[in-house]
């Protein structure tokens, strides 16, 4: 019996003089193959429930990637991303790439890998609340005020750290990369089960990153009231925070599923991406001389 044809539905967050020739590109490949079915695009503006895929194919940069997983939700998809963008450490292929490995995508030679989301709870101090997704982070940051910053952090109801500064940063392994690591933050492998606290410019020397158990509760405090503090989730959503609030942080559950090529692994994108890990280029001994 055949194997069905892989349903394959595109993702674009904006539309440009770069991502439209992309897009009619793939799709037109893809209309020309008996092992995939293009079942449509989607944007921002779109339902995604409204699309059954086995694969979303994301055009754009890393900021479609942070768009599209908040987007999808509890729709668990494997998502692929092409890059059309700057940095491209999420959406790591090239178009070129895509073409050279079609064969692999339709025919479903991809590793799917599960990646850690964070659901957080903005509680007012009235009881109401809000709900976000983030795949990356959430900053805290002092905003326009230009004020510093006290906050405090909570983790299974046991009182960690007090922050004073111009915020603080809750990733991911994935968002480890991000934000946190210009903060000074580690570097997470992307599949573990763990958040990671990088103060921002903090007062006290003594405050450093901080990783523990992406089972564990992560609250954080607002106890003075300082205007401007602004709670940002995946460098997309930002929220007003006021005294009384606080913010509840949890493991998602449900994981973002990101689908990777043979070749195309976390390590191997730091070294080319970030250029971690190399060695200084040194003049030869016969150049000195």
């Amino acid at each position: 019996m055949p194997k069905p044809p892989l349903r394959i539905a595109l993702f674009v967050r904006s539309w440009n003089d770069r991502i439209r020739p992309v897009h009619a590109e793939i799709s037109d490949l893809l209309s020309q193959r008996d092992d995939a079915e293009l079942v449509g695009t989607i944007t921002p503006d779109d339902p995604a429930a409204r699309i059954d895929a086995d694969l979303l194919i994301v055009l754009g940069g890393d900021g479609a990637i942070l768009s599209a997983s908040r987007l999808l939700g509890a729709k668990a998809v494997p998502v692929l991303g092409i890059n059309l963008g700057r940095l491209g450490f999420l959406a790591d292929l090239q178009p070129e790439d895509f073409r050279d490995n079609l064969d692999d995508i339709c025919g479903g030679r991809f590793q799917t890998i599960d990646h850690l989301m964070m659901e957080c709870t903005h509680r007012h101090e009235d009881g109401s609340r809000e709900a976000y997704l983030a795949l990356n982070e959430v900053v805290v940051h002092s905003g326009a005020s230009l004020r510093m910053l006290d906050l405090e952090l909570l983790i299974d109801g046991d009182q960690v750290a007090s922050f004073s500064g111009d915020g603080l940063i809750v990733s991911t392994p994935i968002g480890s990369t991000a934000h946190s690591l210009s903060a000074g933050g580690p570097i997470l492998r992307q599949t573990l089960a763990a958040f990671v606290v990088t103060p921002i410019n903090p007062h006290t020397l003594t405050n450093r990153p901080l990783v523990d158990s992406a089972d564990c509760r992560f609250e954080l405090l607002f106890p003075r009231e300082t205007d401007g503090v602004v709670a940002v989730f995946d460098g997309q959503v930002r929220v007003e925070i006021r005294a009384g609030d606080s913010l509840v942080i949890r493991k998602s559950p449900v994981p973002f599923q990101m689908a990777r090529l043979k070749g195309h692994s976390y390590y191997s994108t730091l070294h080319r991406k970030l250029g971690w890990g190399s060695q200084p280029r040194y003049r030869t001994r016969e150049a000195d001389e």
